[in-house]
């Protein structure tokens, strides 16, 4: 991990709705840490160093020195977090305890470079359908990210998890045969109906059909009519 990050915290012992407002008003968060063979303890810090630590580029795969007053210091991670849904700032946030030589499993993101060729020749469309894989790994080979050039991607062509670079050290848990990214080719326009002869819309058949069953009607009715006149004149 390229950053080193140290997280100051207080043992909080004022708990329920009103005390974590009362925390939130004194410029801190509240929070918990647990694991790592260590007893759960609620804490109050500075949101401050979390939001460095989740905007760093690791972001919550950073592993931080933690040290709470009067405990001895500890190496965590952010498991969870809780924002406000309008100006997103922290409201809460879960810290796990980790062991060096411990195994974790984590979600790591994707990275692509380049313009695909497909898309740079070919005229064809980019899609990024994968943005991060499942890994297994000890937390000093924890990957800030997995980096993957897309320039010779050609039309048609897939990128799967199973072409992605990554240190021998990380396991990939993800399925290898999952897509990462593709390019594809434009969809043709469907084709437009023919217009109409003179711009008017064609009858339907059967309107036509009575039409023409009324005029038959008609043409056999004036046939009888001058059949009868000419029998009364004689």
């Amino acid at each position: 991990m390229s950053q080193a990050f140290t997280v100051e915290a207080e043992p909080r012992e004022d708990f329920g709705k009103n005390a974590a407002r009362r925390t939130r008003a004194a410029g801190r968060i509240p929070g918990i840490v647990y694991g790592g063979g260590g007893p759960v303890i609620p804490i109050s810090l500075d949101p401050i160093g979390i939001r460095e630590i989740l905007h760093s580029e690791s972001g919550h795969n950073s592993i931080f020195t933690l040290q709470v007053r009067g405990k001895a210091p500890a190496r965590a991670m952010v498991r969870d977090w809780q924002s406000e849904p309008i100006r997103g700032g922290l409201l809460h946030v879960d810290l796990v305890r980790i062991a060096l030589d411990t195994k974790l499993r984590l979600k790591v993101a994707i990275h692509v470079t380049g313009e695909p060729k497909g898309v740079k020749v070919d005229g064809g469309i980019f899609e990024f359908m994968l943005r991060e894989v499942e890994v297994e790994c000890l937390p000093d080979d924890i990957p800030e990210g997995i980096t993957a050039d897309v320039s010779g991607l050609a039309l048609g062509q897939n990128l799967r998890v199973s072409d992605l670079t990554i240190s021998p050290k990380v396991k990939v848990l993800t399925e290898a045969s999952r897509v990462v990214a593709h390019v594809v080719a434009l969809k043709a326009e469907e084709e437009k109906p023919a217009e109409a002869v003179e711009g008017a819309p064609a009858e339907p058949e059967v309107i036509r059909k009575g039409k023409a069953e009324d005029e038959d009607a008609e043409a056999e009715g004036g046939d009888k009519k001058e059949k009868s006149e000419k029998k009364d004149k004689k």
